[in-house]
């Protein structure tokens, strides 16, 4: 008896971990950011998230 083929079906959008949407963002920033991005090789997705968790892990609420 042969094995079966196993596939697991693919998550639907938004079940990896991530969500995604529409942010407003001063243009010095957005060009900071590519600027960021050529010089580290990371795409400015990623370095957001970066950013992101690191504000968030270092924020005081006064």
């Amino acid at each position: 008896m042969k094995d079966k083929l196993i596939i697991n079906k693919k998550a639907l959008k938004g079940e990896d971990g991530y969500k995604t949407f529409s942010v407003r963002i001063k243009e010095e920033t957005v060009a900071a950011l590519e600027r960021l991005a050529k010089e580290t090789g990371r795409s400015r997705n990623e370095l957001i998230n970066l950013m992101l968790t690191y504000a968030i892990q270092n924020c005081e609420i006064k």
